[in-house]
């Protein structure tokens, strides 16, 4: 059993290995350039980030543990696509990933969270990331499994004594009607004929649900691993329920599923992942900066919180509920606008554990008129596509889609720049009464020209203290 479980994690991390080799560093930016405008800079320091990972994994073992990750800090306001670098970044190594705000956190011993809880955050994705790419490897078994848990639910197997010469022993067999009436159930079945029928299954019942441990506190990390702890201890009750054969099916794949995956097997994977390939997104780390370096009293969410950081950035070994976690090798990239305080500001020793600083650019009018149009998750074509749900066809002219941008740009110019996320903000007003209104239109084909954008925009840009509540 030991030697199948190496031999399948040997076998997942040389899959790994070579999705990793094919992503060279220009693939990657490639693959980020679909999604997020401009910024090229900070897309060449994450793929060089991302593709040092394949490197030190083809090093001899002894030199890899001592190769580190280079940690990045993106400068930069925000709306500019900091967060979704990294969360692409993560999403192409397939690797697990966890965003923070560091301004949550306080030092330990004060109320709030710790700074651990992020590791502990993202071992948990981790094991629900392997999890599920587990279920899908046993599915089909799975279906079978539940598919025979339904018929014997619909047709009960007949137990009869058989005898041999020496004893009698009971054994499950079927005569040839009951194997044809189940053929014709199973027929049924897979043809959805029986789905509505309501049959009752046994289902189990948590004990204690929402139970909340150390008093009126809030729910932190330990009371969550003392919960799961106690559950695992208190044997499952199991009552039954009455449901759909559609519902029925659904649930008893999920519990034979369950039942077919060696927890400790993903669990061992997830945490390999996680000290390989593991990326946290540390956002808003300008928050915890001091600026000028002067401190009255206690500072517990600043610089207490930076010394409690760096430890973990630097490499050491946390406790989680599935174990014992080294944080050595995985890759921290925070993001701060640092507009008041700046990165020297952080202590020295926080400093030179992110030895790549890379600044993004403040989005422009071009820049927008790309993010409304070149992307694959685009402005444009999501509100395309929401229409065409209600049979809406909606068409934006060369000249909308840039007064569009003028006005973005215009109002994040004259109030709080907040980037790309001010496109959103207009798209809404400006289409606001097209999809109030959508129903009603179907069938119809909609153009947006420039004099249309106008109309909408122009008077609530003009009026500042409008624009302020709407824009």
């Amino acid at each position: 059993m030991a030697y199948n479980a190496r031999k399948e994690t040997n076998e997942v991390e040389i899959k790994q290995k070579k999705d990793l080799k094919d992503l060279t560093p220009e693939e990657i930016v490639k693959e980020l350039d679909k999604y997020i405008i401009g910024q090229d800079q900070a897309k060449r320091a994450v793929a060089i980030a991302l593709r040092n990972r394949w490197r030190r994994q083809q090093v001899p073992p002894e030199l890899r543990e001592e190769i580190t990750p280079n940690n990045i800090i993106l400068i930069g306001p925000t709306g500019v696509g900091k967060t979704e670098i990294a969360r692409r970044l993560a999403k192409l190594a397939n690797a697990p990933f966890v965003k923070v705000e560091a301004s949550k956190f306080t030092e330990v011993g004060y109320v709030g969270r710790d700074v651990e809880s992020m590791i502990r955050e993202l071992v948990d994705i981790a094991v629900n990331m392997v999890r599920m790419e587990k279920m899908e490897e046993i599915k089909d078994r799975a279906k079978e499994l539940a598919e025979e848990r339904l018929l014997d639910i619909l047709l009960p197997r007949k137990k009869r004594k058989r005898y041999s010469e020496n004893e009698e022993f009971e054994n499950e067999y079927e005569d040839d009607e009951m194997t044809q009436t189940r053929e014709k159930l199973r027929k049924q079945l897979r043809e959805g004929k029986l789905d509505q029928r309501t049959i009752e299954i046994e289902v189990s019942s948590q004990p204690m649900p929402g139970m909340q441990i150390l008093g009126p506190f809030p729910v932190d990390d330990f009371a969550m691993t003392m919960q799961d702890l106690i559950e695992n201890v208190i044997p499952k009750r199991y009552k039954k329920r009455r449901m759909t054969i559609a519902e029925a099916r659904n649930y008893l794949i999920q519990e034979e599923a369950q039942k077919l995956i060696d927890m400790e097997a993903v669990i061992r994977e997830a945490i390999r992942r996680v000290e390989n390939l593991g990326i946290v997104f540390i956002d808003e780390i300008d928050k915890i900066a001091n600026p000028g370096g002067y401190t009255v009293g206690p500072d517990v969410s600043r610089e207490g919180v930076q010394r409690d950081l760096l430890p973990i950035i630097e490499g050491s070994n946390v406790m989680t509920k599935y174990g014992i976690v080294k944080t050595d090798h995985i890759l921290f990239i925070a993001a701060g606008a640092f507009h008041v305080a700046k990165p020297s500001d952080l202590i020295p020793e926080l400093q030179g554990r992110f030895p790549i600083r890379v600044e993004l650019n403040p989005l422009t009018e071009e820049d927008f008129v790309k993010i409304l149009t070149l992307p694959e998750n685009a402005l444009i074509k999501q509100y395309k596509a929401l229409l065409e749900t209600e049979g809406v066809e909606i068409e934006f002219t060369d000249e909308a889609i840039r007064e569009i941008a003028h006005y973005a740009a215009e109002v994040n110019e004259q109030l709080e720049n907040i980037g790309a996320r001010r496109l959103q903000t207009v798209m809404t007003t400006l289409l606001e009464d097209i999809l109030f209104d959508a129903p009603k239109l179907k069938g119809q084909k909609i153009l947006i020209t420039k004099e249309f954008v106008q109309e909408k925009l122009s008077a609530i840009v003009k009026d500042r203290d409008l624009s302020r509540y709407i824009l």
